[in-house]
């Protein structure tokens, strides 16, 4: 990936990578990437080189996730919706495909039903993004029950696997350690209530939205995808055999499932 730089955006620091910007590419339409959780913008690495190929990508860690700074009025996918609106403006950006897996998935759904023409299409998948939520596993102690303070580092080693390179692994932990974890979590712990708040408005995202999801993610999140397919009306499913992180654990298809749409298929559903 490129050089890590940070800008401040609403009065926080943003961290954020940006690809160089090639005379060829600079009419192409532009990738914004917004990190997963427990990760950081480092969850796209290995498939950087392939999405930047052809066009210029900015990738971002959203506020209190991976280095970012953040606000606790910001942890709620609805109001992080907005917040990705002011990000589109700060970069200058005119109807980018945004890409928002995990985390990313509501807000950006929240931001492309208030405001239609943001997006020339959205990327999601591997997020709670339904009411009723139906999780399973370790997300839905996290989310429902009182955990305390947990230790950012044993979780984000349970959420990510283990090939990842040293500095990558080294870089999630950094991004969540002392009360940064649990910070996070008032996120998802926000997801009962935006999500019954987004569920009368999936029907009305005209946006064009790709759902990537992994058959064997461990957290129930396939089924979310299946009924999120259902439930927005301009949209595709794919389904990949791997567990949640589609990204990493399937990079050559997810990059492949991402250019392909970026590349004009967005335009046929």
């Amino acid at each position: 990936m490129d050089e890590e730089r940070f800008d401040v955006i609403d009065d926080l620091g943003i961290r954020y990578v940006a690809s160089p910007v090639g005379r060829d590419d600079r009419e192409a339409d532009t990738l914004l990437l917004l990190s997963p959780w427990p990760e950081s913008l480092y969850a796209y690495a290995p498939i950087w080189a392939a999405l930047a190929a052809e066009r210029p990508v900015i990738a971002v860690d959203l506020p209190g996730f991976g280095r970012s700074e953040g606000r606790a009025e910001l942890m709620s996918p609805r109001v992080m919706g907005e917040f990705v609106t002011h990000l589109v403006d700060h970069f200058g950006l005119e109807q980018p495909h945004a890409v928002g897996p995990d985390v990313g998935t509501a807000a950006l759904l929240f931001a492309a039903a208030a405001q239609p023409d943001l997006f020339r299409s959205v990327v999601v998948g591997g997020g709670a993004a339904t009411h009723p939520l139906t999780l399973a596993g370790e997300l839905r102690t996290l989310v429902t029950e009182d955990v305390g303070q947990p230790d950012g580092r044993r979780v984000v080693d349970s959420f990510v696997g283990d090939g990842l390179p040293r500095q990558i692994r080294d870089d999630y932990e950094a991004s969540y350690a002392g009360d940064r974890f649990a910070g996070s979590l008032a996120y998802l712990r926000s997801y009962p209530s935006d999500l019954a708040a987004l569920d009368p408005l999936l029907a009305t995202v005209r946006t064009p939205v790709q759902i990537i999801a992994g058959r064997d993610d461990p957290y129930g999140l396939a089924r979310d995808a299946e009924v999120l397919n259902e439930k927005l009306p301009a949209c595709r499913l794919d389904v990949l055999d791997c567990g949640h992180a589609a990204w990493e654990e399937q990079p050559a298809s997810y990059a492949g499932i991402v250019t392909d749409w970026v590349d004009g298929s967005y335009l046929g559903v």
